[in-house]
């Protein structure tokens, strides 16, 4: 068979394997994180954030369609698409390792024969599967995320330049450029990470192009290809959208025109200039200028699919993010100038004082027929500053990480060396490094682990010591552990030796991919401290470089079996070896870390916040997972569309306001009073606190009134002699209206002696924020028409001080004016125990907790406690009112929904809690097993800590002993107070041994 065809064959069986491994460990359903809102977003063609992925959305669109009007299916086909995607990159990879390994193999001098085709097809299977059953890869391979087909753009722009400089002196060659550019282009639509290859591929065009290169046209090159990605993403990318936002304002302003207007007026004028260059470039026959204007053209072709942002905000779309429907919105939304901007080149340490404000030029918002003037942009001076700042963050949380990661005392002040030591030992190795080391060397758990270098959590591993090390069999049981004894990195190893002694200009070229997507988005990017979630699945194009390597150390293991053997056998023997050492050791690991055939967590607990709320509620949310899910539980299955989702991250944008006073589904408009022009951007960004000295409790209402008056009379003056409005007083409260909170239903008629005539709380906050505002605003005149309710897993900064009036429903808090629970100690596990109850037992779902052969970091960290505490609560306040009958359903529907895991320590603590409410309520048998599981766990953290302690004591966790050892005690007294001597005497024992074994340390950190 002709090498041609024998390569396309090979290519299309890796598109084959890989996408089959996708499509059979996807995920049936939504994903946690970004996902929700990604599918939401495509099947409605909605505006997701920033910034913005068009091209990506209008895809998912397509394969949404396959669902035929099962709307239940949806998710599935746009992880589809992204699994085929995963498996396109996989078929790119094998090609363009092929086309690396036979440039390789020519350049020793060597005819491609039988044997060296062997090689070549044994090189790309080996390097393309392996990174086919890389974790990261993989993760983002079977959910509806962007990293997928931004891979599969990496793959397709390095591949093209390959083929490119496979045929560069043939007519016509340079459509693989423009190719390459239009690739770009559309990418730009998906991901930025696809331009991170330029540099690469600038090489790959001077070495091939140009006849006497050195090291000195190399370097030039490379600075060429540097300046072509700054052009690419600030020219073309923002400055394009830049020039159209002040040409719209110059049509708008100053000519008159409508909104618009200018904006396509450049690009017009933008077009034609192209287009006359090209035909200048033509008739004067300047092929490069014609080249470099052809890619222009066709990468601003690509860059076209982000039309869709303006068309698709100007329709108001329910999830319309930022309401770019205008160039100025579009550019700050492109930029992502919510996020703010981290300092790169220079600027200042953790603990440098503002000494100076600068102003910049002015902000400009959208007005009713004119552009106005928001405010102006402004930097602050520092008094002292650095080179390349990496410790820059102001925030306490993460100042307080720096100097522990340090080890630096509080009142010391970081140095370039500290800057230098944060950014090699957190962001280059924490954040990287050790990303990398998962793929191809192994991992410990799915744990989160940024904060530790030596623990368990979130580590690399080999395994070759772990058996010796007496690993806890939690971590030994975990899917998500997955040795790989590091064979592929060291064959890894071996292919990039091999390459460079053989083939230095590629192995430079592919060293520069590994570099500029890896790398060199550390150093772009600046992370400042602990992120919200591990990072890794942002440097897969760097993982993709390194498989390249994995497949041409088939190669170099057969050169050195040739030795001793005849070089056919010895062909076949490396490829055999390396198939089974990198890519079959890989797929059998990480099978069960990313088989999410069976989990539909994400799922079904969104379906449980939306059917905790009453009829009509208002549902207030925070973070990304407590609202992506939901959006598309609603807007794609049209779940409870009743409820108003209002996620208090977004609150603080006046265009999000705008948009909860509007119809949106079933949901009425939000009972927010504000005119926009008294919320809009520049007005009331911020209402600091000065005490008035006021009184008592203050109506919410006259507050709100007060803080939003425009007369002059009730303000007072800043700093920069502007009138402000002011909060006089913490002290708030809501008369009661006995008969609209009995109308509106918030209460059973069984309940009015509960109720309290007014609700008083102090606010939590020395300042009102946008997001505030709109909240006293909805407090303050919905009069107990709709529920107020709010995710249990908001965090407590943001229930507005109203804890002792917010009772549980399931995964929500419902703001009830009942009198308060002083003797209650803990305000957040109230429940409202009879609707909590049917919710429990009759509507939730429960995600396949029990059956799924696979949990993710967030089904196990964040919504496993969460169903936890909910049953708990729930038990305890039933069995407080008399309802035990009702009480041990509700046990007994835990332990029959949820299996038995202990992501960390604290939830063999909450499993004690339901292993005593078991034995109070009679249950023996039950509280038996939960406390038998309990106790093997405990035990199990026990050992593993000791081990530690022998060893050396540097790993030991301490705190995961103390609560251990308090769990024996209080779970032994638990069973003997319910005549369960043998258990409780075993308990106690196991107490009695290990506090004897851990005294020396115990002792030590309580004298300290």
């Amino acid at each position: 068979m002709q090498y041609s065809k024998l390569n396309n064959l090979f290519g299309w069986l890796c598109f084959t394997i890989a996408s089959a491994s996708y499509i059979l460990t996807l995920e049936p359903t939504v994903s946690f994180w970004d996902c929700g809102e990604f599918i939401s977003c495509a099947y409605r063609l909605q505006v997701s954030h920033q910034p913005g992925y068009p091209l990506f959305a209008m895809l998912g669109k397509v394969f949404s369609l396959l669902s035929f009007g099962d709307n239940t299916k949806v998710p599935y086909f746009t992880n589809m698409m992204c699994a085929l995607a995963s498996g396109a990159t996989i078929m790119f990879l094998f090609w363009t390792i092929t086309a690396l390994a036979k440039k390789t193999l020519l350049k020793q001098g060597r005819i491609i024969d039988k044997t060296q085709t062997v090689l070549i097809m044994g090189a790309g299977l080996v390097g393309a599967l392996a990174y086919a059953y890389t974790d990261s890869f993989w993760f983002s391979a079977v959910e509806t995320i962007v990293f997928a087909m931004s891979s599969l753009c990496i793959a397709v722009v390095f591949w093209a330049i390959l083929k490119w400089e496979a045929h560069a002196d043939e007519p016509g060659a340079d459509k693989w450029i423009v190719f390459i550019a239009y690739v770009m282009g559309l990418s730009i639509g998906i991901h930025l990470l696809n331009l991170l290859t330029i540099p690469a591929i600038g090489l790959v065009y001077y070495f091939r192009r140009y006849k006497n290169t050195n090291a000195k046209g190399a370097w030039i090159a490379f600075f060429i290809s540097i300046g072509i990605l700054g052009f690419v993403q600030y020219g073309i990318r923002g400055y394009t959208v830049k020039f159209a936002a002040y040409a719209d304002l110059f049509f708008v302003n100053t000519l008159g025109f409508g909104f618009n207007t200018g904006a396509f007026v450049f690009l017009i004028l933008l077009f034609a200039g192209l287009v006359a260059g090209i035909i200048y470039s033509i008739r004067k026959k300047k092929p490069l200028l014609n080249l470099a204007l052809v890619c222009i053209a066709f990468i601003y072709f690509g860059y076209g699919s982000f039309a869709y942002i303006p068309i698709r905000a100007t329709a108001n779309t329910n999830l319309n993010n930022s309401h770019p429907d205008n160039a100025f919105i579009l550019y700050g939304y492109l930029n992502r100038i919510q996020y703010g901007e981290n300092p790169l080149l220079s600027g200042q340490y953790f603990d440098a004082k503002p000494i100076d404000i600068k102003d910049g030029g002015p902000i400009y918002r959208k007005g009713d027929k004119k552009y106005e003037i928001a405010g102006h942009k402004s930097s602050y001076v520092y008094d002292h500053t650095t080179l390349l700042p990496r410790m820059y963050s102001t925030d306490p949380s993460d100042v307080q990480f720096y100097r522990g990661w340090l080890n630096m005392n509080e009142d010391q002040s970081p140095n370039f060396v500290d800057n230098i030591k944060w950014m090699m030992s957190w962001q280059v190795y924490q954040m990287y490094a050790r990303y990398f080391l998962w793929n191809f060397v192994g991992r410990y758990n799915d744990e989160d682990g940024q904060t530790n270098t030596a623990g368990i959590d979130g580590n690399w591993t080999t395994g070759l010591t772990d058996n010796s090390n007496n690993l806890p069999q939690s971590v030994l049981n975990d899917p998500s552990y997955t040795p790989l004894y590091a064979l592929p990195f060291i064959i890894g190893l071996l292919g990039l030796i091999f390459h460079f002694q053989h083939n230095k200009r590629d192995a430079l070229i592919v060293t520069l991919l590994w570099f500029f997507t890896g790398l060199a988005v550390v150093l772009y990017v600046n992370q400042p401290s602990v992120q919200p979630r591990e990072r890794d699945y942002s440097y897969v194009g760097s993982f993709y470089a390194f498989a390249i390597w994995i497949g041409l150390a088939v190669i170099a293991l057969a050169d050195m079996l040739a030795k001793k053997l005849n070089a056919r056998t010895a062909a076949y023997v490396s490829t055999a070896v390396c198939l089974l050492l990198a890519p079959a050791l890989m797929a059998i690991k990480e099978w069960p870390a990313h088989d999410r055939s069976t989990k539909r967590t994400a799922h079904d607990m969104a379906y449980n916040y939306l059917m905790s709320c009453p009829p009509n509620a208002i549902l207030f949310t925070y973070g990304d997972n407590d609202t992506y899910s939901l959006w598309y539980d609603q807007e794609v299955e049209n779940i409870r569309p009743d409820v108003r989702i209002v996620n208090l991250s977004l609150f603080s944008g006046d265009w999000y306001i705008r948009q909860m006073q509007k119809q949106m589904n079933q949901s009425a408009p939000l009972p927010i009073t504000l005119p926009y022009s008294k919320y809009q951007e520049g007005v009331r960004d911020v209402i600091y606190y000065q005490d008035a000295k006021i009184q008592g409790p203050v109506e919410l209402k006259e507050i709100f009134d007060f803080i939003t008056s425009d007369d002059k009379n009730v303000q007072t003056q800043n700093q920069g002699g502007d009138m402000v409005n002011y909060l006089p007083t913490k002290n708030f409260k809501m008369t009661v209206n006995a008969a609209d909170v009995l109308k509106n239903g918030v209460i059973a008629p069984n309940q009015k002696d509960r109720l309290a005539e007014t609700l008083q709380w102090s606010y939590n906050s020395n300042y009102v924020t946008k997001d505030d505002l709109a909240v006293m605003d909805i407090l303050a005149h919905n009069n107990w028409k709709r529920p107020i309710c709010f995710t249990t897993t908001i965090g407590n900064s943001n229930l507005a001080g109203l804890q002792q009036y917010l009772y549980k429903e399931g995964f929500t808090y419902r703001l009830i004016p009942f009198k308060p629970d002083t003797a209650e100690a803990n305000q957040y596990s109230k429940t409202n125990s009879m609707v909590m109850y049917d919710n429990v037992m009759n509507k939730f779902k429960y995600g396949n907790f029990k059956t799924a052969r696979f949990l993710d970091h967030e089904s196990t960290n964040m919504f496993y406690p969460v169903l936890l505490t909910t049953f708990l609560d729930l038990t305890r306040d039933l069995q407080l009112e008399g309802h035990r009958d009702m009480a041990i359903k509700v046990l007994h529907k835990c332990d029959d929904e949820l299996s038995y895991i202990y992501p960390y320590i604290d939830i063999a603590g909450r499993r004690m809690f339901l292993a005593q409410k078991a034995y109070q309520l009679g249950d023996i048998a039950l509280g038996n097993k939960m406390a038998n599981n309990v106790d093997d766990y405990v035990i199990d953290q026990l050992k593993f800590n000791y081990n530690q302690l022998k060893n050396s004591g540097n790993n030991l966790n301490l705190r995961d002993v103390q609560i251990s050892l308090q769990v024996l005690n209080d779970l032994g007294g638990f069973a003997k107070t319910a005549g369960q001597t043998a258990i409780g005497n075993k308990l106690h024992a196991q107490l009695k041994e290990y506090q004897s074994k851990f005294a020396g340390v115990i002792s030590k950190q309580d004298g300290e």
